[in-house]
């Protein structure tokens, strides 16, 4: 088992910021605005020769209704999970009432705290020292996260108390099985559902889930274990249309999104079924679409809409988003969780055709069989010859075809091999890639070759001769 710190303190003191220095990423979203970080974050960090966990969470600021109330369950959880504390305060604010609250519940935990002083570059060390002693909680640290300063000599305090130390051998081996997780994004517009849904998946309240948009503005990866098989699930942030996005931070939230999709195996896209399918729900399909990952579509708040409008739906998204043929489609509620339990399997399957092996063989047989049921139409009059097929790539599945003049064949039979290696090969749930290449000429420029070979032997047999 690995230390576990949990970065715990008052808004906008700095807590992302440590973490993303820690962790040495930009995993967590940093902002000179109070409340950004609202569900827990963990990171993987090191030291040396010894690994720990940082959990990011957000800002203890008391109150207890509303959003802010499922903050303070979140900061409570990681509280109870960490090995030891980093009580994190402001420098240039000093020492306030909110933090000696925050001491007091802090110290009937029991759990080891240290206090950082953060922010601490332009003050005097010596007074913030003997203002922040008052609390009783030890001799404070004094830190500026932003720029670096004193992480070190923060971190070497904290594991020099914990009984765990993890060699570096150690931490390669959690990297491999971090990379071997299948990765899933949960991708679609503000307040569809997307928390609510990571919730059920996981059997937990590990997000906040609010309604009200905006809930979530951070991309939050949760490592998780089903059926024996690793996953991480990615809650990101909902993305607007861009003529509405107005704050910065926003923005910031949905380039995260987005760059979680880019990086995800596989993406649910969470469609609203009281809302209806939107241009927004249309454009971020088009996105998935042209990352190239494999893609389940759920459509959440199945549960309260009658049979004629699931069938008014059903027609419409079939007629609108008729381009995710390839994709299954899932009719779930993930509030009372109806339909959820057959999201992973179609998760599996997805991913296992975009990572699948084809063999060349298999693939030729598959091309010649097109193509004795179905010809190429003449082009000019010739007939454009296709020879052999081979996989390219994965993630999603590459097919190059090789052939002569293949820029001639037409885009209909190109979509017809494209559906016909699908059928096969059953690639369900994963786009495809078909590629067509012209092959290399091996007599092209061979008589030129030829000729200049036998010209410089017949001077050289000149030269022997008039010798």
């Amino acid at each position: 088992m690995l230390p576990v710190i949990a970065l715990v303190g008052r808004p906008n003191v700095g807590k992302s910021t440590l973490f993303n220095q820690l962790t040495r990423s930009r995993d967590a979203l940093v902002a000179n605005q109070p409340g950004l970080t609202r569900d827990r974050q963990y990171g993987l960090a090191k030291l040396d020769d010894s690994a720990y966990l940082v959990i990011d969470t957000g800002g203890l600021s008391g109150d207890v209704d509303g959003i802010e109330g499922l903050m303070e369950q979140q900061v409570t959880i990681a509280i109870d999970e960490a090995d030891h504390l980093i009580f994190l305060l402001d420098a240039r604010d000093g020492l306030t009432a909110a933090d000696e609250q925050i001491a007091a519940r802090l110290r009937r935990t029991g759990k080891p705290i240290t206090i950082a002083i953060n922010k601490s570059e332009s003050v005097n060390h010596d007074m913030a020292a003997v203002e922040f002693h008052a609390l009783g909680l030890g001799d404070p640290l004094l830190i500026a996260a932003a720029h670096g300063r004193g992480l070190k000599t923060l971190i070497h305090h904290i594991l020099a108390k914990s009984p765990i130390d993890v060699a570096a051998a150690d931490q390669a081996d959690i990297a491999v099985q971090t990379r071997n997780r299948v990765r899933i994004a949960v991708i679609g517009r503000p307040n569809v559902g997307k928390s609510t849904l990571v919730n059920r998946l996981l059997g937990e309240e590990r997000v906040v889930a609010y309604d009200q948009p905006g809930t979530t503005r951070d991309s939050i990866s949760i490592p998780f274990i089903h059926q024996d098989k690793p996953y991480t699930l990615i809650d990101t942030a909902g993305v607007r249309r861009r003529a509405r996005i107005h704050q910065t931070i926003e923005k910031f939230s949905v380039i995260k999104a987005l760059q979680a999709m880019n990086a995800a195996n596989v993406v649910l896209l969470v469609l609203d079924a009281h809302q209806g399918l939107s241009e927004q729900d249309a454009t971020l399909a088009g996105h998935v679409l042209e990352s190239g990952r494999a893609l389940v579509v759920v459509i959440n708040k199945w549960d309260g809409l009658a049979s004629d409008e699931r069938d008014r739906l059903k027609s419409e998204l079939a007629r609108r988003l008729q381009f995710l043929d390839f994709a299954e489609w899932h009719f779930v509620s993930a509030l009372h969780g109806s339909g959820v339990g057959h999201l992973m399997k179609a998760v599996d399957a997805a991913y296992q055709a975009a990572m699948v092996d084809l063999k060349t063989t298999d693939l030729t047989r598959a091309l010649e069989q097109a193509l004795g049921e179905h010809q190429i139409p003449l082009v000019r009059g010739r007939r454009v010859k296709l020879r052999y097929a081979h996989q390219g790539g994965k993630n999603p599945p590459l097919i190059i075809v090789h052939g002569n003049q293949t820029n001639q064949v037409p885009a209909t039979y190109q979509r017809f091999l494209l559906n016909r290696f699908r059928e096969v090969f059953r690639l369900r749930g994963t786009p495809l890639k078909v590629e067509f290449r012209t092959g290399h000429n091996p007599f092209q420029g061979r008589r030129n070759t030829l000729t200049e070979r036998q010209q410089r032997k017949r001077r050289r047999l000149m030269r022997h001769v008039k010798k």
